[in-house]
């Protein structure tokens, strides 16, 4: 099986919808269920929520030493949120599942396989 992963960006200063409790209460319901049904399915791998990308801290090597600066690596307005590995049979299993992953989590869903050393 091949391995996926889901990106999920969140755009900053992208006005969300006013939700109340109730309704943020449905929105992580419906990641709680798509999380076991992929779960069930022997799908998901890993997934995870990251902080806003002013929590970022970049590490680089300049000159041999180690660097580190505050982040975000990139200056850019769509930052990595969160996001899913999965496993899936080929590509279109893997798209089948961002479908669901979308309308969960209400974002758009950017799929990307993972590199597949050759056999040396």
């Amino acid at each position: 099986m091949a391995q996926y992963m889901f990106a999920a960006y969140s755009v900053e200063g992208e006005a969300r919808p006013d939700m109340s409790d109730e309704e943020m209460q449905q929105g992580w319901q419906k990641i709680l269920v798509l999380e076991e049904e992929m779960k069930s399915a022997g799908a998901l791998v890993f997934s995870g929520r990251l902080n806003e990308p002013d929590t970022a801290t970049v590490v680089r090597m300049a000159d041999g030493d180690v660097l580190t600066t505050d982040g975000p690596f990139a200056e850019s307005k769509e930052h990595l949120g969160g996001f899913y590995i999965i496993e899936a049979a080929d590509l279109d299993a893997a798209l089948a599942w961002a479908a669901k992953t979308t309308a969960a989590v209400g974002a758009p869903i950017e799929v990307r396989p993972f590199w597949e050393m050759p056999d040396a």
